[in-house]
C-alpha cells in the first residue's frame, strides 16, 4: 500500500487533500471544490460532503433524490451495504432521524476516510461492520436482523448478476412494510433488478436522477410477509422516467 499524500491543488479550484492507494479500491482521493468534499475511488465519485454544512446543492444529487418521498416509519433502522463516505447517513439522519444505521463496507481505508475526512463519527446510532457483503449479510439473516430501510451501493456498475444475488439476499432482511433502494448504473441492470423485486414488494419503481445521467434508482417498497412463486408476474415494476436535472 502507497503511503497517503497531500496533493497540489489541481484546476478550477479543486484541491487533492488526501490521498491513497487501496489494494480493494484502488487510488481514493479526497477532493475538495466550491466548498463541497468529494470521495473519489478509481476515477468515480462515490460521496459528496458539504464541509459547510449547506446541503442545498446536494439535494438534486442521486444522495439525496433516492429518498425523496418515501413513505418511511418514524425512527427507521437502517442498513447500508456500501458506505463510502458516509453521505447517505448524513442524509438520513436529516429526512428521516433513523434510530440506528447499520453500514457494511469491504474496504477498511474507505472506513478510516469516511472517518476523518467526511464527519462519519462513532456514534450510538451507528454500526459499521468491515467485510465483504456476502460473507455478512448472511451473518444478518442468520441472526435475525431485520431494517425498515435496506439501501444497497455496492454493486453500482455490475455487469456479472451478482448485484441481483446480493438483492435477493438482501430483501431478507427487510422488515414487513419496509423498503430497499438499490443504484444502478446501466438502465438494462435497473430493470432486470425491478423485475426481480416486483413479486415482492406491493410497489417497485425505477427512477433516473438526470436526464443525461447514468445513475437509476430502484425503490422497492412494502416489503411483502409472503414469498410467490417464481411463476408469479413481474407486471408491477415500472418506471418513474426521466427526471430533469434542476
Amino acid at each position: 500500500m502507497r503511503s497517503p499524500r497531500t496533493a497540489k491543488p489541481r484546476r478550477r479550484g479543486s484541491q487533492t487533500l488526501f490521498e491513497v492507494s487501496s489494494p480493494l479500491s484502488g487510488r481514493l482521493r479526497v477532493v475538495e471544490s466550491r466548498g463541497t468534499r468529494r470521495l473519489v475511488a478509481a476515477g468515480q465519485t462515490l460521496s459528496a460532503y458539504p464541509v459547510s454544512g449547506d446541503w442545498s446543492r446536494l439535494r438534486r444529487e442521486y444522495w439525496w433524490r433516492a429518498f425523496e418521498g418515501l413513505p418511511l416509519p418514524p425512527r427507521p433502522r437502517v442498513l447500508l451495504v456500501g458506505l463510502g463516505g458516509g453521505t447517505q447517513i448524513h442524509v438520513l439522519r436529516d429526512v428521516a432521524a433513523p434510530r440506528a444505521v447499520t453500514a457494511v463496507e469491504r474496504d477498511p481505508l474507505i472506513i478510516r476516510v469516511a472517518r476523518d475526512w467526511f464527519g462519519v463519527r462513532a456514534t450510538d446510532d451507528l454500526e459499521v461492520i468491515c467485510g465483504e457483503a456476502q460473507v455478512i449479510v448472511p451473518r444478518l439473516i442468520g441472526s435475525r436482523r431485520r431494517f425498515e430501510l435496506v439501501v444497497e451501493d455496492a454493486t453500482y456498475a455490475d455487469v456479472t448478476g451478482y448485484s441481483l444475488t446480493l438483492c435477493r439476499s438482501l430483501s431478507r432482511l427487510v422488515a414487513p412494510g419496509g423498503t430497499l433502494v438499490a443504484n444502478r448504473h446501466f438502465r438494462r441492470e435497473a430493470a432486470l433488478l425491478a423485475a426481480a423485486m416486483a413479486p415482492l414488494f406491493q410497489d417497485v419503481s425505477q427512477l433516473r436522477i438526470r436526464r443525461d445521467g447514468e445513475n437509476v434508482v430502484v425503490r422497492c417498497v412494502g416489503r411483502s410477509t409472503w414469498t410467490p412463486p417464481s411463476t408469479a408476474p413481474a407486471s408491477r415494476a415500472r418506471s418513474a422516467g426521466a427526471v430533469k436535472p434542476r
